[in-house]
């Protein structure tokens, strides 16, 4: 226990020490030029970027620098806690005490007397309390939120389209099966290739995708994380099938890259893939 104990005042301390970094950044005499003329609006794109950051270090499993990157990601939090404590609007205890106290309010078969016997009962508890959560923000607002108020639009676009879709399924508007939304893509493609100008394309392309995301929730594939790993498996296969051509044509390689053939290109991509699933 008092092991315990000091590892708590220890990380106490240090998260002492980070704050009053930011606050001596923000010193308005003292303080750093670039950090103390921040504001919530400015500062917004590189917590995003930390983030994906964080989800960057996992993904490559390399968890030295997840580290730093979750170090990143908690200044992000301390920098616009202090900006907000100057603005009289919260602190950062504020923060802390608001996660905590939905933590205990979200986990009732833990820190109350709910008893969930598995992981769908959990998962259902969660779901209806932030369902009353939002029911008492709308009480306490001159107009009522709909069903897909507050999905916050700066989400990725394949995470906001199938969190959307999960809202508007939770009150009962969603495909009887998975069929639904598989028809649903073919249909779209073909209006896509009807579709006459660029305008109406474009429509009709987001059309495409959002029936993709419908058909991948059925399938529990997060279409996010599907579409990352894609990316790195391309950007993989892409990198080794540049090394190939490169020791089969020397350093200046890039200059016969526009005589290659696309029977050629699919020569090297192949061999690429077969290089890649011989290291795995």
């Amino acid at each position: 226990m008092n092991h315990i104990r000091k590892l708590t005042r220890y990380y106490m301390n240090e998260i002492k020490r980070l704050k009053q970094i930011m606050r001596t950044l923000r010193d308005p005499i003292h303080g750093c030029p670039w950090d103390k003329e921040q504001n919530f609006e400015t500062i917004a794109p590189y917590t995003i970027e930390e983030a994906y950051e964080v989800q960057d270090a996992i993904q490559r499993k390399d968890y030295n620098d997840l580290k730093d990157e979750l170090g990143d990601l908690l200044l992000q939090i301390i920098f616009h806690s202090q900006m907000a404590d100057e603005m009289e609007l919260f602190d950062f205890d504020d923060v802390v005490k608001s996660i905590s106290d939905k933590m205990e309010r979200r986990h009732p078969h833990i820190f109350g007397d709910i008893i969930a016997h598995n992981k769908a009962e959990i998962k259902k508890n969660w779901e209806d309390i932030k369902a009353s959560e939002r029911q008492a923000k709308q009480s306490n607002s001159a107009m009522p939120e709909g069903a897909l108020s507050g999905v916050a639009m700066s989400l990725p676009a394949l995470s906001r389209a199938e969190k959307i879709q999960k809202r508007a399924a939770r009150i009962g508007f969603d495909w009887q099966d998975s069929s639904g939304p598989k028809n649903k893509i073919f249909e779209e493609i073909n209006e896509f290739e009807e579709a006459m100008s660029v305008n109406d394309k474009v429509d009709e392309a987001g059309d495409i995708l959002f029936s993709v995301v419908n058909w991948l929730r059925f399938q529990k594939i997060d279409p996010e994380a599907a579409l990352r790993q894609a990316n790195y498996k391309f950007q993989s296969r892409f990198e080794v099938m540049e090394q190939i051509i490169q020791e089969e044509y020397g350093v200046n390689y890039q200059d016969e890259l526009k005589n290659l053939s696309p029977d050629k290109w699919e020569e090297y991509w192949n061999f690429a893939k077969i290089k890649l699933s011989t290291k795995s």
